[in-house]
Parts: structure tokens; C-alpha cells; sequence
């Protein structure tokens, strides 16, 4: 890794001079170049920094709130999650309960991790949970019995967190590493087997534990421990009551910092290959497109194994794209050389051979795909190639790809890039949908005009009552959209699950397609209704469709609806966020005026619409939109091919 004794004395200097917090901004780029002991040093330096600081300097850095209990003393876990949040531009709020605390920290409403008011609890589970509860001597029964009592207990105090902590927080468990120095006092090996069943059994119990709906997570400590990370330490253990080691701490932080970061919906959209010594063995432009080997050593049988990988990615809605120095003609005869690789031409949105600047090529990548640069991952094997899109693309995440293809995936999954809460069908069809956007666009530059272009298009647009499968997609796009987001709220799935059961409270899924394909979920409304009218809380559209009139269809039908349910008015908002000043017009070009709110300064602009003079619906959306079937008030509504004739 590049620059690391540089970066890491740079966190120091920075730590001793007392500008810490004013260079904030800087540490996911001096942190990612650090390796596990300089991440465990900057850390213990974080750790005093007070967030209060950073935020007085970086008002807009965005912060998130943690609560930290378990069985034993956690405190030596939030140095490690304050320097992994800090790679990712997150900034930890944090706190601790007392050693041991986690019963009443989670049963009492009134408790101090209550009042931190957290959008994540880590309930840390040690490997001497359940044990200090098996009575001795004992048999693998007392084991399982006692082990089915921690389960109870849990998902009774996560019932409690729901009922208390705040609206969308998650609470995290874990998995519990079973340790040898207690398999094998068992002297039977009949017996022996069978307590490693039945801990599995409870570890199981334990991960079917995870709703995102219902604001749980579990996190799977395995993984971590077959990757080499001791569970334990037994003199820390025996002497501080710490039954985590410090390497399993920090993996655990490094995990809980992935999550925290999926929750936000800050995740990877589009994976930018390299291809020489990153997806094959070999240079094409020195061995020729014929001879860039493939799957016939254990070598090259090594790179197919980081192909399968990234064939994994992209089946669950990852992006794949390359970009490489070489000429085009070569590159595409190379791809089509191997049918037999998990990888084809076909499998990439975009391709970009040529000899020039791979930090231009990102960007032309990003540019095309309509995404910002930060929604990309970069990996190449050149430490060149890594620093020039480092320097040069903004937020880009860059993978230290090595002459090792043994370990390309690792180092490709270790930060988590694309995790989300829950893989949605509209991920899985994203490449598909890009394909179809890309054909779009060639249709557009054919047509004679914009106007005849969407009247070609044959947009169908769906809005009705959310249903429990659409929940995590709306989530997916609240946590999301920033562009057309009208007030910047972000919704986690529990939240709008609860949403959506209210019968007192609108959420509304919007479905799009055309003569291209089935866009899926592009959107959702949030709203309630009252005497006063139908208040629109916010509006969501993903990026992918503006500009087709799907969201002036959605705004104007959502009018008219309003109208057949006889309501008085429509109540909207806009509040800016982080990239939503482009649609601060949209509701007055819809007719609605702004109103002055008593005691409401600085929180945007209030809307209302009387219903008095609405527009017509774009005649190229053919629109069908059905408000709640159970409002007592309202009869569910239907605006069926909202052209000017028939509204």
C-alpha cells in the first residue's frame, strides 16, 4: 500500500497540532491508505476527538449516532468503529454501556442508550454468552437448553429496542464463535459433534433473526473467524472481563462500519475493472487477444476465480464496466476468445479502451452510466492507474489489486462496497435496465424531437398502495435519491413498514415502463390525509427516469385523484438537501403556492394547492394511480389514461 508510514505520520501531525477536526474531510483518503496497525493507531486518536469539533468545523459531515452494549466490557470497540467509520467519511456519535449491561440497557425505556437516541445499537455478543449460564458439569443438552433461553431473551429485547429506540433504528447482533477450550471438554467425540450441532443450530436461530423490515441485523461472525481472527482472549477475559479480542473488535467495527454505511443507502453502484493482471493473465497488446490465457493453470485458474466473483456482484445488480489501456478492436476479440469464461462483453454496461487517462476513463464511465464518480469502485492492479483515479475522481473507491490473483476477491470484498440491507428484483435487473436506457437514448438521437421521442415511448406509469414485497426497494430509494428527493427525508425499511400498515398514512409505490422494459419500483410518495386536505411529506424518483415526464404524470395524477376523493387541498413541502435545489420548482410549476407557516424559518418552503385549476396529465404517460383502499374516507381512485380528454 502506497504512502502508508506518509499518511500515517500525517494523522499524527495532524492529532499533536490540534487540527484533527478541521481536517476531517482528509481522513478517508489518508485512512484508506493505512493497514490494520495504523488503523488500530488512528483509532486510539479519534477516539478523542470530540464530534461536537468536527461538526463546528464540517457542519455538513455526516454523522451517525451509536450505542454500544453487551455481555461484557465493549469499551475497547469504539476506537475501532470510530477510525472504520472515519474511512468512510462517517462521523461516530458514539456510546457505552456498562460492562455487562446489555439486559437493562435494552428492557428499560428510560435508559441512558435510550436517551442517546441511536439509529444503531450494537449489542455485542461475547464467546462466553450462554456459557456463563451452563451449569457444570454439563452435557450438550444444558447447552442447548440455555442456549434456546438467550434466544428468547433476545428477540424479547428486540422487541423492546423496537419499541423504544427511535423510528428506523436497527439493532445489531451477532453470531457467537464456539471456542475450543470448550468443545473439547468434551472427552467424547460423539458428544463433541454433537454440541457443534447444536451451537450451529443457535447461530442459525440467530441469523434468521435479521429483518430489515423490522430494524434487526445480524452480523455473522464466522467469516471472520475462518479468515484467521481469533475469537477470544482468555487473559483479558479472566482479569477485565473483555471475552473479545482486539482482532475480533476491530473486524467486528470494520463490519458494523459496512452496515451503518448500507443503512444510509451509501452504496457502490458500478464496478470499473482494469483487465491486464486484474481479470486475466497477461498483457493483450504483448500476447494478442488468442493468447491472454485461460482457464488451463493454476494461475489462470485463479484470475477465473476472481471473474466468478465479480459474475457473482454483477448478478445481484452491481454494474460491471472496464477500463483498460488497450485498443478497443483487440479488447472485444479477447472477451469473445473464451466462451467458456463466467465473463463475456455482453456482461459490461460500458467499456473503455483506450490510451488514455484512466481517471478520465471513470469518469467517462460514470458520465455515461449517470452516475457521480463517488458511486464507483476502481480496481487495477497498477499502483499508477490506483493513484491517478485517487487523485483525480472524487469519492471513488480504489481496490489495491496486487501481482497475487489468488487474492483479487479478497481484496475486492473486503470493505463491503456493494452490501445493501436486502437485494431487491430491481437490483438484479439494474444492467439490464441501463442496457434499455442506453437504446433509449439511441432512439432519441434518431428522433426528429424530443416530443415525438416520449410519445414513442409508450410510458406506463403504476402508482398504488405500497405492498410488503415493494418495502425494501422504497427504502433502497429513500435512503438513496438525492436529486429528486423533495425534502431529503430518508426512510429505513422499518420505518416505512410501520408507514405503510397506518391506515392514517399514505405510501404510494411508482412502477414505470416503456416499449424498452420494466423499470420496476422508480419511486414513492409519503403522505397523510386529514380534514385539511392530502399532505404530501415527500416524494421520491430515481434519477434513472427523469426527464421522461414520469414524475409531472405521478404529481399531476396524485392532483386529480384528489380532487375525485373530495378533498380540499394538497399540502407539499421542499426543504434543500444535499443535491435536491434543481426540483425546488417543481411543485409551483404544478400550481401550488407557497405558505407562510408561523414559528417554520429556515426548514424550506411550505406548498399548498386549492384543486382550482389543475393541469392535464402528459399525454404520452399512460397513468393508473389508486390512492389507499383503506381510508374510510376515501374510495380508492383510479385515473386511468390521464390524456386531457378523459381529465
Amino acid at each position: 500500500m502506497s504512502g502508508r508510514p506518509e499518511a500515517q505520520q500525517d494523522v499524527r501531525a495532524l492529532y499533536d497540532t490540534g487540527s484533527l477536526a478541521g481536517a476531517y474531510p482528509r481522513l478517508p483518503a489518508l485512512l484508506a491508505r493505512l493497514d490494520d496497525d495504523g488503523l488500530d493507531s488512528a483509532g486510539r486518536l479519534l477516539a478523542r476527538l470530540d464530534p461536537a469539533d468536527v461538526l463546528a468545523a464540517h457542519p455538513d459531515t455526516s454523522a451517525v449516532r451509536i450505542a454500544v452494549t453487551g455481555r461484557s466490557t465493549t469499551a475497547g470497540l469504539l476506537p475501532a468503529l470510530t477510525v472504520q467509520l472515519a474511512r468512510h467519511g462517517l462521523l461516530l456519535i458514539g456510546h457505552t454501556g456498562g460492562s455487562g449491561s446489555y439486559v437493562q440497557d435494552l428492557a428499560d425505556p428510560a435508559s441512558e442508550l435510550y436517551a442517546h437516541r441511536p439509529e444503531l445499537t450494537l449489542c455485542v455478543l461475547d464467546p462466553l454468552t450462554v456459557w456463563d449460564r451452563v451449569p457444570s458439569p454439563w452435557q450438550p443438552y444444558d447447552v442447548a437448553l440455555e442456549a434456546e433461553r438467550q434466544r428468547l431473551l433476545l428477540a424479547e429485547l428486540a422487541g423492546a429496542h423496537a419499541a423504544h429506540a427511535p423510528a428506523g433504528a436497527t439493532l445489531v447482533l451477532n453470531t457467537l464463535p464456539l471456542l475450543r477450550r470448550f468443545t473439547h471438554q468434551q472427552t467424547g467425540l460423539l458428544q463433541r459433534a454433537e454440541l457443534g450441532a447444536l451451537w450451529r443450530e443457535f447461530n442459525a436461530d440467530l441469523l434468521r433473526m435479521a429483518d430489515p423490515a423490522a430494524g434487526i441485523a445480524v452480523l455473522d461472525l464466522e467469516p471472520l473467524t475462518a479468515a484467521g481472527v481469533r475469537a477470544d482472549d482468555p487473559r483479558l477475559g479472566a482479569y477485565a472481563d473483555a471475552h473479545c479480542s482486539a482482532a475480533l473488535l476491530a473486524s467486528y467495527a470494520r463490519e458494523a462500519a459496512h452496515l451503518a454505511r448500507a443503512l444510509r443507502g451509501d452504496t457502490k453502484k458500478c464496478l470499473v475493472l482494469d483487465l491486464d493482471g486484474t481479470l486475466w493473465d497477461g498483457i493483450l497488446a504483448e500476447d494478442g487477444p488468442a493468447r491472454v490465457r485461460g482457464a488451463t493453470s493454476l494461475r489462470a485458474g485463479a484470475f477465473g476465480a476472481f471473474r466468478r466473483t465479480v459474475e457473482q456482484l454483477a448478478s445481484q445488480g452491481v454494474l460491471l464496466a472496464v477500463c483498460s489501456k488497450n485498443d478497443p478492436e483487440p479488447v472485444a476479440r479477447a472477451l469473445a476468445a473464451h466462451p467458456d469464461w463466467p465473463l463475456s462483453a455482453d456482461d459490461f454496461v460500458s467499456i473503455v479502451a483506450d490510451w488514455g487517462s484512466k481517471a478520465e476513463g471513470v469518469a467517462q464511465i460514470a458520465a455515461g452510466l449517470g452516475i457521480a464518480p463517488s458511486a464507483v469502485v476502481f480496481a487495477d492492479d497498477s499502483l499508477f492507474e490506483r493513484e491517478s483515479v485517487r487523485a483525480t475522481a472524487p469519492g471513488a473507491a480504489v481496490v489495491e489489486l496486487d501481482a497475487e490473483p489468488a487474492l483479487h476477491s479478497e481484496h475486492l470484498l473486503a470493505d463491503g462496497w456493494f452490501d445493501v440491507p436486502s437485494v431487491t428484483e430491481e437490483d438484479r435487473g439494474r444492467a439490464e435496465r441501463y442496457r434499455e436506457r442506453q437504446r433509449r437514448e439511441r432512439r432519441q438521437a434518431g428522433a426528429k424531437d424530443y416530443d415525438s421521442f416520449l410519445r414513442d415511448l409508450g410510458i406506463e406509469v403504476a402508482v398504488a398502495p405500497a405492498e410488503s414485497h415493494h418495502i425494501a426497494r422504497i427504502a433502497q430509494l429513500s435512503l438513496r435519491t438525492n436529486r429528486f428527493n423533495l425534502t431529503g427525508e430518508r426512510l429505513g425499511a422499518a420505518q416505512i413498514e410501520r408507514m405503510a400498515a397506518d391506515p392514517d398514512t399514505l405510501v404510494l409505490a411508482v412502477r414505470a415502463a416503456d416499449r424498452y422494459g420494466d423499470d420496476g419500483i422508480v419511486g414513492a410518495l409519503f403522505g397523510h390525509r386529514d380534514a385539511a386536505g392530502l399532505h404530501l411529506a415527500n416524494m421520491v424518483i430515481s434519477c434513472r427516469v427523469l426527464g421522461r415526464g414520469i414524475e409531472d404524470a405521478v404529481l399531476d395524477g396524485l392532483l386529480h385523484a384528489a380532487v375525485d376523493a373530495g378533498l380540499p387541498a394538497v399540502h407539499a413541502q421542499w426543504r434543500p438537501a444535499a443535491a435536491n435545489a434543481a426540483v425546488r420548482g417543481f411543485c409551483p410549476a404544478h400550481g401550488f403556492r407557497a405558505v407562510a407557516v408561523p414559528g417554520k424559518q429556515g426548514d424550506g418552503v411550505r406548498y399548498r394547492h386549492t384543486l382550482a385549476d389543475l393541469r392535464p396529465v402528459p399525454a404520452h404517460v399512460r397513468l393508473r394511480l389508486r390512492l389507499s383502499p383503506t381510508e374510510p374516507v376515501l374510495e380508492p381512485q383510479e385515473v386511468e389514461e390521464c390524456t386531457p380528454s378523459s381529465i
